[in-house]
């Protein structure tokens, strides 16, 4: 298979192209699939744009980064600039560069875009922050300190940037996190050919060297009560949406069948994959169906050919109304990942261990609250696929643990947390962000809700 793809709809004269490892390469590896832009392709790259007065690409970036300044910096060969024109308002660049949807947000409304390829924002933001971190990475400037204490809960990426964003506003930021590392589902839930491991450690300790405080295997309401927590001048919940939804069919409780959540956690966070040499296991499927059309699916999928099984990924929709992004369909399908589409499961085969999964073809009609067409079984049209291991990828809601914990805080009939346009919930001086409050949603999005959360704690603690 081809080693290299263009990163755009169509390529225009000039344009970057980020080069892809062979398909038939990666698949026995967990090694980064894309390859980045050279200092030359990204100069190159960075001299297409056309310094619009009334830049659009700022209007599509939920954090508002000055993206024609940090792309000058860049044409002009000035690195360092760009990455302090980057970090003004956005101190995960690295990880947002490879996983930040910029097809339908910045890049999307680039005035390029009308004739052309869009400039390469998300390949350029990766370049200046990869090149920052081989080269010495510069902190952004700090207020001086106002005494006040402000608890994070959740260090994925609502938490950290909001951490970031409060720290530089000098104040005494403390990030309480679950689990025994920390990036939440940067870590847990990306797997390292999309979003190297290295890269979130690395950003993430750009956010401690601010002088937040990170405490580890901190569970709240466990190894801190939620009076402690409460304690705090300010609290900013980014828990995030951890709990996964499930199908609902028969066998759903057979062993061999794992929700994307657990799947994708043992390998990423827990070394499954190097299994016995780290001691948690992840059944290693012959042939596995994943169920599901975004992301996580295609996450789900990709770490499960890696394993070695034969996947078939099966989606209820059309491939054109997979919510996905399209370059990772593309990768699935070069890593030969085969697609299911109107086809939806309706019962989970075998007597103690997963032996197939019957499904059902649909059909499209309509048009569903989502703008979606909306999917309807063909009778007759049932049919059988052997599998061995099924992973569900169908979507998940804000884990209820934690907000249930603490009385008078109001939540949705999903479970999320209720907030207003600044984040700020029923309770004084308790915020939330990102997944939590809004349900699943994009990295950036999370980042976006907690930059908003930030500037009203900021605001608030100021007056005080």
């Amino acid at each position: 298979m081809s080693g290299s793809r263009s990163t755009g709809a169509g390529v225009a004269k000039g344009a970057a192209t980020m080069s892809d490892r062979p398909a038939d390469v990666r698949v026995h590896d967990f090694r980064e699939v894309d390859t980045g832009l050279t200092p030359a392709e990204a100069i190159a790259e960075a001299e297409r744009c056309l310094q619009c007065k009334k830049p659009l690409c700022v209007r599509g970036c939920p954090v508002c980064i000055d993206i024609p300044a940090f792309v000058r910096e860049v044409a002009d060969g000035n690195f360092p600039g760009a990455a302090r024109a980057l970090k003004e308002q956005n101190m995960l660049p690295a990880i947002c560069g490879r996983v930040c949807p910029q097809e339908t947000q910045c890049e999307g409304v680039c005035i390029l875009g009308n004739k052309e390829t869009p400039i390469r924002i998300g390949a350029l933001e990766r370049f200046v922050a990869d090149w920052e971190r081989r080269n010495g990475a510069e902190l952004p400037g700090t207020a001086r300190p106002t005494g006040k204490r402000v608890a994070v809960v959740g260090s994925g990426p609502a938490g950290l940037t909001a951490a970031a964003e409060l720290a530089r506003a000098g104040h005494a930021v403390t990030v309480f996190e679950s689990l025994h590392e920390g990036g939440g589902v940067l870590t847990y839930g990306i797997p390292a050919f999309r979003l190297p491991k290295d890269v979130v450690r690395a950003e993430l300790d750009q956010v401690l060297a601010l002088g937040v405080r990170l405490k580890k295997n901190h569970v709240v309401g466990r190894s801190v009560s939620v009076d402690e927590l409460l304690g705090y001048d300010a609290v900013f919940l980014a828990t995030g949406a951890g709990l996964p939804a499930f199908m609902c069919i028969p066998g759903e409780n057979l062993n061999g069948v794992y929700s994307a959540n657990e799947f994708l956690t043992r390998v990423n966070l827990m070394h499954a994959d190097a299994f016995p040499e780290f001691d948690t296991p992840v059944l290693h499927g012959a042939r596995v169906a994943v169920v599901g059309g975004g992301n996580v699916a295609m996450d789900s999928a990709r770490v499960a050919r890696r394993l070695g099984a034969k996947v078939s990924l099966i989606y209820r929709r059309g491939e054109e109304e997979m919510p996905a992004r399209k370059a990772e369909v593309e990768h699935a399908r070069e890593e030969g990942i085969e697609f299911l589409t109107c086809t939806n499961p309706t019962r989970i085969l075998g007597e103690q261990c997963v032996s197939g999964i019957e499904c059902v073809k649909m059909s499209l009609c309509g048009m569903d609250a989502s703008g979606r067409p909306s999917p309807k079984p063909i009778e007759g049209s049932e049919f059988t696929l052997d599998v061995d291991m099924v992973i569900q990828a169908i979507g998940t809601s804000p884990n209820p643990l934690l907000v249930s914990l603490i009385p008078g805080l109001e939540r949705g009939r999903r479970g999320n947390v209720v907030v207003d346009e600044n984040g700020r919930t029923s309770i004084p001086h308790v915020y939330a962000g990102g997944d939590i409050a809004t349900g699943a949603a994009t990295v950036i999005e999370a980042m976006g809700s907690a930059k908003r959360a930030a500037a009203a704690i900021d605001a608030m603690l100021k007056e005080e």
